[in-house]
């Protein structure tokens, strides 16, 4: 008795790859240019896949293109296809590819950016791209490896990880003092003004309920970037509701009322099941525990409390 064969080609292992590079990018466009291919030669070679698999790899959505759970199976052995290439290549254990991380402006700067250039030292060949972001952790990651919000975030078919806690805590430059006055405690605040996150845009509950201690006073310099919060800080705008990590270092701000003003936010990392199993995602994440790690102190504003 002689058994009918499967009508269909195998899988290529270039189209395999072509569909990692999809599911990490979430666009044809971009998957297309990290390949160096065209947008319809990656279109040919996602349609060739799913003829060989015999169903549909990818799903559109809002955000991008999506694995379906057939293309959850073909990237796990697409992944392989990419580590077995990897390891053929003379000095194969070293590491390459781009991660793709959305994170706050504070984050990106302080711990994000020193840890790519530890991970660099030994793994010249990855690279971090930082999209930056004030939000909450979104439920479709398309074309983002990992996401780094604050506040617990409740997700589904990711995997949470809890990096670090850092303390917003309230500062003045000691020219505006000078010059209005330092308040003697918490409620001579009343009327004062702040400079902080724009309330109106402000998608994130930590952030927001860290304002208790500020009611009352009065919204003058509002932005979405806290770098500019803190530049607002020192040109003498107000009184700032800082992250300690960013403020401490300059010595033109005053924290004040640091036992009554201190608001304590967790940094929570947020990772797609696919990005945990490429191995330049793992040594990012393992860079950023470390730096967390390291700056623990001055995360908690520990390091050099100034008051006036």
């Amino acid at each position: 008795m002689t058994l009918a064969s499967d009508p269909r080609p195998a899988p290529s292992p270039d189209d395999l790859l072509v569909l990692l590079a999809v599911a990490r990018a979430g666009r044809y466009t971009l998957a297309a240019a990290e390949l160096g291919l065209n947008h319809t030669t990656v279109a040919r070679r996602i349609d060739a896949l799913e003829n060989a698999l015999g169903g549909r790899v990818l799903a559109r959505s809002a955000s991008g293109w999506m694995l379906t759970p057939l293309g959850e199976h073909a990237v796990a052995s697409a992944e392989a296809v990419e580590q077995a290439m990897h390891g053929l290549r003379p000095g194969g254990t070293t590491l390459t590819g781009v991660v793709r991380l959305s994170a706050t402006d504070g984050f990106s700067g302080f711990i994000a950016s020193p840890a790519i250039v530890a991970v660099r030292r030994e793994h010249p060949g990855v690279t971090l791209e930082i999209v930056a972001a004030q939000r909450r952790a979104t439920q479709q990651r398309v074309g983002i490896d990992l996401e780094v919000v604050v506040g617990k975030p409740h997700v589904h078919k990711a995997e949470a990880i809890h990096l670090a806690d850092y303390v917003l805590g309230l500062y003045a430059s000691r020219d505006y003092l000078a010059a209005h006055g330092t308040p003697v405690a918490p409620h001579d605040l009343a009327g004062e003004p702040l400079i902080y996150f724009i309330e109106s845009m402000l998608q994130v509950d930590a952030l927001d309920e860290a304002r208790r201690p500020t009611h009352g006073m009065r919204d003058t310099v509002s932005s979405t970037n806290v770098y500019v919060q803190v530049d607002a800080t020192r040109a003498g705008a107000g009184f700032g509701l800082l992250p300690a990590f960013l403020a401490d270092r300059h010595d033109d701000l005053v924290r004040l009322f640091p036992d009554e003003v201190e608001e304590r936010l967790p940094y929570w990392l947020v990772c797609r099941p696919e990005a945990l199993r490429q191995p330049t995602v793992l040594a990012f994440i393992a860079a950023l525990r470390a730096r967390a790690a390291e700056v623990q102190g001055a995360l908690l504003g520990l390091d050099g409390r100034r008051t006036h």
